[in-house]
């Protein structure tokens, strides 16, 4: 886990060693451990590394494989890499490092771009093919691990950051409309390749792109998955797909203790986190190191769960530490929250993600996380109510969407109206794609596929490397999703949600995780905002930078500031948040 970046000339331009410089810096919190150039003519790499696989300088980045004419900036961790090392050996590899990232680049020798395929993990690298001129640029299935992109005439600059783009200057920083409808409408969500400013797009998920010494590109998906019904699995009962579930949730959760260093758990003491811990219980993992958060009660909401989480450490025996957070201290850490973003997330979870990153940084730097169950598993409650939709887009846009179009309108100042229904024309036309069975499969996919790599992925990302912590998710290992998108709907939505993981749950955890009230992050002095809270985001939204934007409509504002707690969206966020955090984003970025 660490941060990559370069830059890619295709007019005859050297690569400019102070730029990967200056967004190596700006990445320094991704990788604490050690940093590294390389420039090559008209390509350079960049990188900064958190020391995970391998603590030996032998696996230091860029790496470069002289007997292959290779070049590799990495940024994941790929966790059957010992197999495949096994593999490449037999095929007359010899290897001067014990890492995973020399496996990339013998896997990518042998057999090419369609390399990825053979990958279980998250990745996002960027190799150099010194004998062709080639850059291949490459990101997991799920987008876990970022790579953003800036494209001026002659030159390609690529980070694992988009401030560190901006970095490095040279950067079209003025708003997108499109993505500021989508931000404003898909709650916050801004599907690839856009990102909220106009100079800075993003690789998809699951994505190659082989770009050629002159500039030509070409990009290919290389992995989705099918939510559609085998006919060898007719005859399965619920009990069997609970066996199935259980049996490949083992596989991913022991995958992901891959490291030369001590892996932890963060426990919100939900079901899917719950699991994880078990699960490792299970295997023989003793004294593992667990880890939860909680704010303080604000308008009579609690704010942490620590009934469950102590409940789950004390079964399991693990070294378990719980992180309280008084209002001031939340407070505090809001700056660096947002600062930690690579793009505008409105959700509360961010600070939460923030500040436990922060403790956990102190004890350990690897951790397993619960994230993606919801989206595998038909967990959210917006589910059951599509499995009977004769209109899947407009019922999803009605409990998903911030705000439709229309009042979206009367939000935002004219001159950032965007020409059409942006968010629901996308999601309308990713339903429709085939390849899913039932409306329930369609908004499975779309979560699975979009929502979650923008939201929850990207902000576990962002607020864990923040603060040099490398976080994975079991939930995302792509054969437990392939196996859960044949799983029938109605075995999912069991159960009010989650039904096939709650059976399977049911085995090794206690009953009283399982048997409760949904629960997440909560963050109520962001949800209720007033005094201090209500005072920055006053200030934020009525500065002579918000002012020179002018993106929001004054008599909006006015209504905001009058009573937050009258404008809350249909997923329980607030309205003035979601305004104000976007403005603050543009200005700690200094765009």
């Amino acid at each position: 886990m660490c941060g990559i970046c370069g830059e890619i000339h295709y007019s005859g331009g050297s690569a400019d060693p102070s730029a990967l410089a200056r967004m190596t810096d700006v990445m320094r919190p991704r990788g604490p451990d050690a940093s590294g150039q390389f420039v090559r003519g008209s390509v350079g790499l960049g990188h900064r590394r958190l020391k995970i696989i391998d603590l030996s300088e032998r696996s230091a980045q860029p790496m470069i494989d002289s007997e292959l004419g290779l070049e590799i900036a990495f940024n994941g961790c790929i966790y059957n890499y010992p197999a495949l090392r096994e593999e490449l050996s037999g095929l007359g590899y010899r290897f001067f490092s014990h890492g995973d990232t020399e496996v990339i680049l013998k896997a990518f020798h042998a057999w090419g771009p369609a390399c990825v395929e053979r990958f279980n993990g998250m990745f996002a690298f960027a190799i150099h093919n010194r004998e062709t001129g080639q850059v291949i640029l490459a990101r997991d299935r799920f987008g876990i691990k970022p790579l953003y992109l800036s494209e001026t005439n002659g030159r390609l600059r690529f980070a694992s950051t988009l401030p560190a783009l901006v970095a490095a200057g040279d950067v079209d920083t003025s708003i997108d409309r499109v993505a500021l409808a989508h931000y404003m409408s898909f709650h916050a969500v801004v599907p690839p390749p856009r990102t909220i400013i106009n100079g800075v797009k993003k690789l998809p998920p699951a994505t190659v792109r082989v770009i050629e010494a002159d500039g030509r590109s070409t990009e290919h998906r290389y992995w989705q998955p099918f939510l559609a019904r085998h006919t060898e699995d007719a005859g399965l009962t619920a009990e069997d797909w609970t066996d199935r579930v259980l049996d490949q949730l083992r596989k991913a959760v022991s995958r992901r203790m891959v490291a030369d260093v001590p892996v932890g758990v963060l426990l919100s003491g939900g079901v899917d986190s719950s699991v994880i811990v078990a699960l490792l219980a299970e295997a023989g993992q003793h004294g593992l190191m667990t880890f939860s958060v909680g704010f303080e009660e604000a308008h009579g909401e609690k704010g942490d769960e620590f009934i469950y989480s102590d409940l789950i450490a004390k079964r399991f025996e693990t070294d378990h530490h719980k992180i309280m957070v008084p209002s001031e201290r939340l407070m505090e850490a809001l700056p660096g929250t947002i600062a930690a973003m690579s793009e505008p997330m409105v959700s509360y979870d961010n600070v939460g993600f923030y500040l436990l990153s922060q403790e956990v940084s102190k004890h350990i730097k690897v951790v397993q996380s619960g994230q993606g169950a919801d989206e595998v598993f038909a967990g959210y409650h917006w589910y059951p109510p599509l499995a009977n939709s004769n209109d899947v887009a407009g019922d999803y846009a009605r409990v998903f969407f911030d705000r439709d179009y229309a009042r979206l309108k009367t939000h935002l100042n004219e001159d950032w109206h965007a020409p059409r229904d942006e968010a629901l024309e996308y999601v309308a036309t990713h339903l429709a794609q085939p390849g899913a069975d039932t409306p329930v499969d369609r908004a499975l996919r779309l979560d699975t596929n979009v929502m979650l790599v923008d939201d929850p992925v990207k902000r576990v990302d962002n607020m864990t490397m923040a603060w040099g912590l490398e976080a994975r998710v079991p939930f995302l290992d792509h054969e437990l999703v392939e196996l859960a998108a044949r799983i029938p709907p109605e075995h999912k939505l069991a159960d009010g949600g989650k039904g096939v993981l709650k059976a399977a749950a049911r085995r090794v955890v206690p009953s009283e995780v399982i048997d409760r009230k949904k629960g997440y992050f909560p963050v109520p002095a962001l949800k209720y905002i007033d005094g201090p809270y209500l005072d920055m985001v006053r200030d934020a939204l009525t500065s002579d930078a918000a002012k020179q934007r002018n993106l929001f409509q004054q008599n909006y504002l006015d209504q905001l500031f009058a009573d937050p707690k009258a404008h809350i969206t249909p997923l329980r966020g607030s309205e003035l948040w979601q305004v104000a955090l976007l403005e603050m984003w543009l200005q700690a970025h200094h765009l």
